[in-house]
This record gives structure tokens, sequence and C-alpha cells, in this order.
């Protein structure tokens, strides 16, 4: 999977469904204090220390050093999180599109020296403790990162990366698959067509069905014409078939050497063992090499140019009409140069981000286009920066005016430049986002330095923050017109710019199809019947190679009893505030406080469920009390960490067929802003701007954009939300609040041309959910601000108390449950119990313009508190693991696929599939093999393995005691699951694959979003939607 940071296009080895949360140990400051003892020149392990620097905005020091030999660049920050995180990467500068570095970052995963099996990655992932673990390719660099709370793990698993960048075994066979092949469209069939396959083919050729990512493909190659920046490097789906396994080989050789590497590690672990680990296992085997692959600057242009492109037509478009993308890109300066990149980004800001900053109030409030641009403001992911400006969902005869205005705005920007108040807010959110504990602090400062140590840039000045802030500061008063000077200079006088159009072509996906073909009949063509029988019999070896069982043995693991047998306990007390239960957790969580509200939908009237969505979206956008919507987002920057309302449905943990149903509002401030954050949502309770109607027509057009734009990338879950429609009454509302439903009905709102009847609507649903009748609260902060945020919240409700009012439940059937099971305080959650529900079957197809298949089939089984969901879990990562992984991905060639436990429900998915029929036999085929017992006691611990790296994951103090708030999963019932997961067997995890998922016992619903699909179009089982 690729991520999207703007333009910087990165592919990711996997896609997984574990986000990752973290623990927040505070310790002594041990790691901190021990790092801030190395001199300037000292010696260890082969490096010499270069600089000793604390950070304690971020409660760091960074510890940075460089490899005496080979040249290598290391940079360590010790900081008391046991969430350990270790990355090295590689400049790696591609001349073509073939997709070397990317099918590269893919090939060295699989198998090395010290480690020969077929896929260790993989296999890693289930003999390990990680807490993130993958790889990505960027335009310029590639990434290999993990991380770790167990220091054996981290050794583990440093000793297995270490092995496969520097060492790795790079075999044809492996190229043929990750890469691309010709082979038999069925390799036990000579007679059958010869096609392309290859894992990176096919996920560039979905990674190109997004029209968002084909835009910022084009603008950045055009931008920066003259050098790597003008190719693909994850690849062109055209170019990857050209290039071959020794050119794979070659660019190994030059770009992947320690002088070319720069090493990261974060976290408590101390810094002496990662340095001998590496020197020993790797570095001490190098000689200095000059890897020269620097990139030179972009040489600037005399005069703007402008280009267009096309692309396929978007089927679920909010107006068909309109589906124009016009942008204008500049280019900046060089990003190592870190004052002027952290004065660029924040000026974009200011240009860009919210109802105040003048290009939102020029291009998009006018109503042109549907929302920015999908590349947009400051984008410092290659060695020059840019800076980007356009609408997408526009018509063509606008073309010309957005032109217009976008040189408008910035003279006016020139003219009057940017109100205090919005600079302050700005250094608001920044002060807010230092303070903000995530789980994943080493990946965002990895993720945060590479772009700009990438091209030697200072990475530990790009951690002083502060410092930036301060000098930023100064600037201003120095010279009030500092920004309008850099708007002047980058901006007006800059003739480094270009202008992108793109505009759908019905013909689009036709002609990359005849394209493909013509490729595929050129390299027909050039073959003897020897090397079609040549091709056979590659074949059927690659077939063979991966259907056979694979001895891991080599692998490092970690064994079920370095888990720990308990969890920790978090401390929780229930009171109420103003007659409102409210459940308070004290938490380090650094001087910031973190509010809670759940709303209960058990009163509203159910055909106004599916403007839901739509409420949360907007209730904290339009403006409320005495603030129109400019005035209310300006003070939520000043004063807040956000507010945001989403929908909650929350399946029982101990009945299918029941579940609570509500939205949650959150929101977080500093604790001098608490007031004003109450001030905030009372105001949002008491008197929300709901009838705004051309602000709302504004939101509404956003937000249909937003969801017709995230199906290419997030098709396996709408896939799986549609196959579990029907098997949970939970799963039906999930359809309705967040499926293909969804997107569907808010294409029909942004279509509608008098939205007075959604207003309506939309103040019906206000008067059921911001209702203190039915809500209840919780809130994180640290001890010492506890009472005093009690106190806010008690007089919050007094100021709310207007909406209180006692309505009737839509459904007889609500079953309450204690919010505290321990004591009797009389305070419960209420769900609605459906205990009539009939579950049926169904098999949907979505037909949708992409190259690629998601499919998903769902099976309901047990509720989370059932002595069987523990082994359906173990036997969802096994079966992952041990089977679909391989037929999916390796022989089917999608680039991912497997099965899930959770919401009562058995899932299995395929992420970017060429396959869909084929898909559905392998999930089948994997029960049968569940069935038959044909695995090891091995595989049972590395599944264990597997779910506990997810049941453990670390979770920040913003949200401890969330799960017992949102879900009523006290640490009791997860301990109780936990002493579960140890427990299941061999014959626990045969017996439930034959009683849920086996042919007659089942229930299932089936799922495909793909191309045009004729088997499926014949087949009167299936609906096609």
């Amino acid at each position: 999977m690729f991520r999207q940071t703007k333009a910087a296009l990165q592919k990711l080895r996997y896609v997984s469904f574990n986000g990752c949360r973290n623990t927040w140990r505070l310790q002594s400051t041990s790691a901190v204090e021990r790092a801030s003892q190395y001199q300037t020149g000292q010696k260890i392990h082969g490096f010499t220390v270069r600089e000793v620097v604390a950070v304690p905005d971020l409660f760091l020091t960074a510890v940075k050093l460089t490899h005496d030999k080979t040249g290598a660049q290391y940079l360590h920050a010790a900081r008391d999180d046991a969430n350990n995180l270790f990355s090295v990467q590689l400049r790696t500068t591609p001349m073509d599109s073939t997709g070397v570095p990317h099918i590269l970052e893919h090939t060295v995963l699989c198998g090395s020296e010290k480690y020969p099996c077929r896929d260790p990655f993989f296999k890693m992932l289930n003999r390990s403790l990680s807490t993130f673990m993958n790889a990505f390719t960027a335009s310029d660099y590639t990434m290999y990162p993990f991380s770790t709370q167990n220091s054996k793990d981290f050794q583990n698993l440093l000793s297995v990366y270490l092995d496969a960048v520097f060492f790795p075994c790079l075999r044809e066979q492996d190229f043929w698959q990750e890469g691309w092949r010709l082979e038999n469209e069925n390799p036990t069939d000579p007679n059958s067509p010869l096609v392309f396959k290859g894992v990176v083919f096919n996920e560039m050729k979905g990674a190109f069905s997004d029209n968002e990512r084909v835009y910022a493909q084009h603008l950045q190659n055009k931008l920066y014409p003259d050098h790597t920046y003008s190719v693909v490097s994850g690849g062109e789906p055209l170019d990857i078939p050209d290039l071959t396994w020794k050119q794979l080989k070659q660019f190994h050789a030059t770009h992947y050497h320690p002088s070319n590497a720069r090493f990261f590690t974060y976290g408590n672990l101390p810094l002496e063992q990662h340095l001998k680990q590496i020197e020993e296992e790797a570095l001490s085997k190098f000689e200095r090499i000059d890897p020269n692959t620097e990139v030179p600057s972009q040489p600037h242009w005399s005069s703007p140019r402008e280009d267009h492109v096309t692309c396929s037509p978007d089927a679920l478009a909010p107006d068909p009409a309109r589906q124009n993308t016009l942008c204008m890109s500049y280019l900046l300066g060089d990003i190592t140069d870190t004052f002027e990149g952290f004065t660029l980004s924040l000026l974009s800001s200011l240009m860009i981000s919210g109802p105040n900053a003048p290009f939102y109030k020029a291009l998009i409030e006018p109503k042109i286009g549907t929302d920015f641009s999908s590349v947009v403001g400051y984008d410092g992911s290659t060695k020059e920066a840019s800076f980007s400006i356009g609408l997408q969902g526009m018509a063509e005869e606008d073309t010309e005016r957005v032109k217009q205005i976008i040189s408008q705005t910035i003279n006016d920007i020139i003219e009057s430049g940017f109100e205090e108040e919005r600079i302050e807010a700005l250094l608001h959110k920044i002060e807010i986002q230092m303070k903000h504990q995530s789980t994943n602090f080493g990946l965002s400062l990895a993720s945060y330095i590479a772009s700009s140590w990438n091209h030697d840039g200072d990475p530990v000045e790009l951690l002083q923050i502060n410092d930036s802030v301060t000098k930023f500061k100064q600037a201003l008063k120095d010279n009030p017109c500092f920004l309008q000077d850099k708007v002047k200079h980058y901006f007006k006088e800059n003739t480094h710019r270009l202008t992108l159009s793109m505009s759908p072509d019905d013909t689009y996906l036709e002609k990359q199809a005849k394209a493909e073909e013509e490729k595929l009949q050129k390299k027909i063509q050039a073959l003897s019947e020897g090397d079609k029988k040549d091709i056979y019999e590659k074949g059927l070896e690659l077939l063979s190679a991966q259907s056979k069982s694979q001895d891991a043995s080599c692998l490092p693991a970690l064994k079920v009893s370095d888990i720990e047998p308990t969890i920790p306990i978090t401390p929780v007390q229930i009171s109420t505030a103003g007659g409102v239960p409210v459940q308070f957790c004290e938490q380090p969580t650094n001087g910031l406080v973190y509010f809670r509200a759940m709303c209960s939908l058990n009163t509203l009237p159910e055909d106004l469920r599916l403007y839901v969505p739509l409420f949360c979206s907007v209730i904290t956008k339009v403006g409320c009390g005495a603030l129109d919507y400019r005035q209310q987002a300006q003070q939520m920057e000043l004063r807040t960490g956000g507010m945001s309302v989403s929908t909650q449905v929350i399946p029982d943990s101990t009945q299918l067929d029941m579940y609570e149903q509500g939205v949650l509002l959150s929101s977080s401030c500093l604790e001098r802003n608490l007031p004003h954050m109450f001030q905030l949502w009372s105001d949002t309770f008491n008197n929300p701007h709901l009838d705004e109607v051309e602000r709302l027509r504004v939101l509404v057009m956003m937000s249909a954009q937003e969801l017709a734009n995230g199906i290419s990338y997030s098709g396996h879950m709408y896939a799986l939300t549609r196959a579990s429609r029907h098997l949970t009454p939970a799963g039906d509302l999930m359809e309705t609040f967040g499926g293909m439903k969804q997107v569907k009905f808010m294409k029909r709102v942004a279509e509608m041309s008098d939205l007075s009847q959604v207003i309506r609507i939309l103040t019906r649903i206000k008067k059921h959910l911001l209702n203190p009748d039915n809500m209840r609260c919780a809130v994180n902060a640290t001890p010492q601000k506890m009472s005093d945020t009690a106190a806010q919240l008690e007089s919050f409700m007094k100021d709310v108390a207007q909406n209180r009012k006692e309505r009737k439940p839509v459904r007889s059937n609500i079953i309450e449950r204690p919010l505290d099971p321990l004591q009797d305080s009389g305070l419960s959650r209420k769900l609605i119990s459906e205990l009539n529900f009939q579950p049926c079957q169904m098999k949907t197809f979505f037909p949708l313009p992409f190259p690629v298949n998601f499919v998903s089939e769902c099976i309901r089984t047990v509720p989370f508190s059932h002595q069987d969901y523990a082994s359906l879990c173990i036997l969802a990562r096994m079966m992952t693991a041990k089977f679909l992984h391989g037929e999916i991905r390796e022989k089917g060639g999608a680039y991912g696929g497997g099965a899930r436990m959770g919401g009562g429900l058995f899932s299995f998915y395929s992420y970017r599939d060429p396959n869909s029929m084929q898909t559905l036999s392998a999930f089948r085929r994997g029960v049968d093999w569940a069935k038959s017992g044909q695995f090891t006691q091995q595989d049972i611990d590395e599944a264990k393995l597997s779910v506990f790296s997810a049941v453990d994951s670390p979770v920040s103090p913003s949200d401890k005691g969330m799960g017992r708030f949102l879900s009523g999963l006290t640490d009791e019932m997860k301990q109780s699951h936990r002493e579960r997961l140890f427990a299941v067997t061999h014959k626990s995890l045969v017996e439930v694959a034959e009683s849920y998922l086996g042919i007659g016992q089942r229930t299932c619903g089936v799922a495909i979003l793909g191309p045009e699909n004729k088997a499926i179009k014949k087949d009167p089982s299936w609906i096609v939607k």
C-alpha cells in the first residue's frame, strides 16, 4: 500500500488492519539522562558521536553519530517510551518508471543470506510482538521501519531487517512473484492464454485506478521534469514489464550500501546495544564507497508552463458534468533549509486551511468545484519543496476563471496579509501537537525527518521545533510584512509554475486495457515455442515453490511464554455531573484535557438514520451561538485541539443481535482553555446554525467528493461492510452509516437543488442527539486537573439543560447494561436488542471503473465473550498467514488478503485483487484446510504471538479507558479473553472451523467491488447494483 503524504507517494509493503496505539510508561528519565552523558568525539562500536542535543519540548535527547569505516549516518532519539523503533532508509533515485526501487523493496524481504527461507518478512509478523512492521518506497528513498515493546524482539527484528536490506538473496523466482512475470492464466494449463502477473504489477494497476493518485503523479513528474522526480518510483504498470532481474540486482548493488544509508533508532533501549549489533551484523562487512545518488536541483524555468492529462470518469462523482481538476503548482526552495521550510508550511496553512483562509474563501465558497485539488498546499517530500493550489470537481468552462481567482488571491494576500489571531491559532496548534502523546511517536519522527535528512539536511534541527517557532515570531516582529514578502517572492514573481488540468475520458479504461494488451502481444510475439514451454515450466516451478510447506526454523522467534500473562489495570472513577454519568481517568496527559460524550440514537426515528453521518460532519462547522462558521473555526483553532462528532455502532459483547447506537463527541484542549472548550460545546448544543444553507451546500459537496474518492483506496472495507449487512442488526446499521449505501446517499444529497428538507431533518436530529437525557461523558486528564475539569463539566451541563427532554425510544426492546458492573450505581448504557432478527444470505456485486477487485465474505459466528471467540481469532490469524496469504497474494497476485474476526463475524477479504470468483474459492479452501487440521503447534503459537501483538498494542494516555467507556469492556473481561486466547488448542481450532465455517453450518454474506464481471452477470444468485 502506498501512502500519499500530499505528493510523497509512498508504497507500503502490505495492508494492515491494526491501528497502532501506544503505552506510555513514565519512568525516571533514565533513557534521556543516559543519552545526555555521551560526549562529542566519543567512539562506540565503530561509530563516532558527532552531536548530543537535548530536545525538552519532545522529552528526548538526540545523539547524532557517523560510522567511521563506511560513513553511514546514524541518529538516536532517546526517550522514555517503551515502544522502541528502528528504521534504515536508503536514497533510491530511479531514472525510469519500471518501479525498480519498489519491486526491490518487496524482493529484499523475500529471503536473505542468514534467513534464506521464502518471505521472512511475512513470517516475522507471526514470530514477533511488533507494534509496527512495514517498508515503503517514496519518490527518492526507501525506508524499512519496525517497532516493538520487547527488547528481545527488537534484537530479533533488527537481525532480520539488517540481513534483508544488506544481504538479500534476490532470487529470480521472488522477482517474478513480487515484480512481474508472463505466465499462463491457469499455470497448470499450457494452452491457457499468457498474461502479466505479479504483486507490484497489480498493486500499481490498483493505485492508478485512483484519479487523485494519477493527478498527483503527473503533477510531480511534470513540475520536476529533469531528474528522478520525472519518473514513477512505484512503477508505471506498462513500464514494469521492461524491468529485468539483472537490472534489479544492479540497482541493489549501487543503492543498498551503508555509505548511502541513514539509520534511526528511538525509545528507551540502550544505544550501545543497537550500535554493536548493527556494526557486527552488517556494517563491518563493507568499505566506504561514493554512492553518487545525490539529486541535483531542478533547473528553474524562465516562464510558466501548462499541461493537460486525462483520467477515468467517476461513477460516484457528485455531479457527472463537473469532473475536471485544475491546479497551479510552484517550485519553492531546498527543504534542507529548516527554517524556510517551517515558514513556508505555516504560510501554506494560513493560505488554505479552514474557512478563514483566503483560498478557501475565494475557491471553495463560490462552489466552483467540490473541493481543493488532491494535491494542495506545501509539500516538502522532494529535494525542493512545492506549493499547489487548485480545485477538483469543477466544470471545464470555469478553467480561466479559476486561474484568475488564484492570481487575484495571491495579490490580495500580498496587499493585506493575515490577521494576527490566525497566526496565533496556528502556533497554538503546534503547541498542542507537541504535547499530544501519540502511540507511534517513533514512527512519526522517522517519517518527519526522512525527506530532509535524505538530502543531507540536519535531522536534529528539524526536531527543535520550538527554535523555529521563536525565530518565526522574531521575524514577524522585525518585519510585519515578513509573510507577504514570501508570498510575493515564491508565488507572484516565481516563473517556475505549472498549471495542470485533468479531465475525464470515457474511453480511458479501454485505452489502458488496449495499451496493456498491445504490450502483452508484443512480448508474446517475440517468444519462440521453446520460450513458451519454458514459461509454462517456470510457472509450474513457481507454483510448486509457493505450495511447498516452508521451513522457517532459521528465523528467530519469541515464544508464547514471552507474552505478559496479565494486562495492566486502568483505574477509572464513575460519577455524575449535572445528572449525566461521567467516567474520569487520571493519566499523564502532559497538560491536555481529553473530553468525550456518547449520545444515544435510541429515540431517533429510523427513517432519519441515513442523515446522521452528514449531521456529524456539519454540526461543528456551521457556526454556533453568537459565532458564524468562520469565527467558530477560528475559536476552535485558538482554544482546542479540535472538536469532532462521529457515528458509533457498538456490537454487544455477549449477544450478536444486540448493539448500542450513538454519536461520539470528541475534543481536547490545553488545561488553561477548558472553559472556552466547554463554551463552544454549549453553543453547539444550544444554538447550532443548521439553517446556513450556503455553508451547508459547501460541506455536503466536500463530503460527497471525499466519499467518492475513498473507494479505490478502501474498497476492501466497503466490501466487508456490505457483506456483513444482513448478518447482524449492527452490520445493517454500519452499512447505513459507513457503507456504499452512505456513499450513494451523499451523492444524491449533493445533487439536490433545494436543501431545505435536509435542513429540517438535521434540526430534528439535533433535538434527539444533543440531549443530556441520553448522554454519558468521559474525561482523561492529569490528577491535578480532575476536580477543575469536573466543575467545568458540571457548569456545561447546566448550560445545556434546556435541551434535556425525556423522549421515548423508537424500539420497545431496550436492554440496560450497568456502566460499572462491579458496583451498582444505577447508571447504565441502553442497548437495542433485536432477538427476532433473521440473518439472511446475500451476494452483492458493485461494478466500478477499477482494473482490480475487492472481494469479501462474512460469516455469522459468536460474540466477544463466547468461549469460542478466542479460537476464531487465532484461526483467522493462522489461516491468513499459513494459507490465504499464499493463495491470494503469492499465487493470485492480489496486493493483500486474509481473514479477521470481530463484531461476531468471521470475515475474509482481498485487496486490489486481479481475481474475483477464484478468490471466493480460495476462501472456501481455507476453511477446508482448517477443518483438515493440517497445521502444527508452531503454527498455532505463531498465530497467538500475532494476535497478542495486536491485543497488546500500546494505548496513549488520551485513549486509556476508552474501550470500557464505549463498549463496556472492563479490564476483567479483557483478562478473561486473554486467558481464553492462551488456552486455544489444535482441537478447539478444528472444532470451531467445523461448527461455524462449514458449508452446512453457516450464514454468510458476500460482496465484490470491481470491474464488469461476465460470470457474475450470468449468475442469478448475485444482486448487481
